[in-house]
């Protein structure tokens, strides 16, 4: 018990400011954008809603972790960014790995059907075609 109350002194993962938005990618329709919003924004935009939960370690240190690597790789609101790794997210929605289901099973409302999945992932991949690094045009956000 005393080391719980001793890891609440570490400050990572409490910084729950979010940059701001610079640019979404041009969407090939709205429903794919409210799948991605509903599935991927809290990791992959710089519009995360940060529960109570996430003020208290270790679960502080695991979101902010996931937040962080999950923008590196894609970032919906820092579109047009290098180093995008769009290539892989139709692909990783169609196999079921993202969302995680640990999140899933923390956000019920992320959670997507066989068919929400068929949808986004087809969306993903009308939206970012083949290219790896959101080239496509670009809308403020």
């Amino acid at each position: 018990m005393g080391l719980l109350v001793l890891i609440q002194l570490v400050p990572y993962g409490r910084d729950h400011t979010n940059p701001p938005v610079q640019a979404e990618p041009a969407w090939d329709s709205p429903r794919t954008r409210e799948l991605a919003v509903r599935a991927c924004y809290d990791c992959h935009s710089n519009q995360t809603t940060y529960p109570w939960y996430s003020n208290v370690a270790p679960l502080s240190w695991l979101i902010q972790h996931d937040v962080s690597d999950g923008r590196r790789r894609v970032n919906f609101s820092e579109w047009g960014r290098p180093r995008q790794r769009v290539d892989e997210s139709a692909r990783v929605v169609r196999r079921g790995e993202m969302p995680p289901y640990y999140y899933v099973w923390l956000h019920p409302q992320a959670g997507l059907t066989p068919q929400e999945q068929q949808e986004l992932a087809q969306g993903l991949q009308a939206t970012f075609g083949s290219g790896s690094e959101g080239e496509r045009g670009e809308r403020g956000g």
